[in-house]
């Protein structure tokens, strides 16, 4: 049985857990399980910027592999950022098995609007998918309603599906 086990990396809402381990099978065709929560590492975080570095939390979450499953995803509540980028939603290998989504920057407080927790949980879906897509070994899609497009703003997030176009098959 081919699994995705969803693991918390210091404290994350139960809501967000429980929305995506109901809602990422039908697009990821795979069983969704949460792991045990890993402590953030320390050393992933950039005092100056303030923000974690994506390939740390992934490198540490291949520390806490989840045996049985087939993709790891790390769900963190805390700014995270790759070299070259000021932020990212989310870090995966490509292909591989481990990935990240970082959830404050898909919230709209993070803008300083009224928070909607509907479009925090279709954007924190968007992007898991997306992440577990790279795993897979998916490019970014030029297709901007497919889950697969590069999302540099919450305008992207929130004009892309959940979904894959055609491009992508996942068996």
């Amino acid at each position: 049985m081919r699994t995705i086990a969803l693991v918390p990396i210091g404290p994350v809402p139960a809501s967000v857990l429980a929305h995506l381990q109901r809602e990422l099978p039908a697009t990821v065709k795979r069983d969704v399980i949460i792991g045990k929560e890993i402590a953030i590492p320390s050393t992933a975080l950039d005092t100056t910027r303030r923000q974690y570095l994506g390939s740390a939390l992934l490198d540490e979450l291949a520390r806490h592999d989840v045996a049985g499953a087939d993709r790891v995803v790390g769900i963190i509540d805390a700014d995270a950022y790759a070299p070259g980028l000021n932020f990212i939603f989310g870090q995966a290998q490509k292909p591989g098995r481990f990935a990240i989504v970082a959830l404050p920057r898909l919230r709209d407080s993070f803008r300083g609007q009224p928070e909607n927790e509907e479009r925090f949980l279709s954007r924190v879906l968007k992007e898991t998918t997306h992440e577990i897509g790279h795993t897979l070994g998916f490019a970014h899609c030029p297709d901007r309603t497919c889950v697969m497009f590069f999302s540099n703003s919450f305008g992207d997030t929130d004009q892309k599906t959940a979904r894959f176009c055609a491009r992508h098959t996942i068996d």
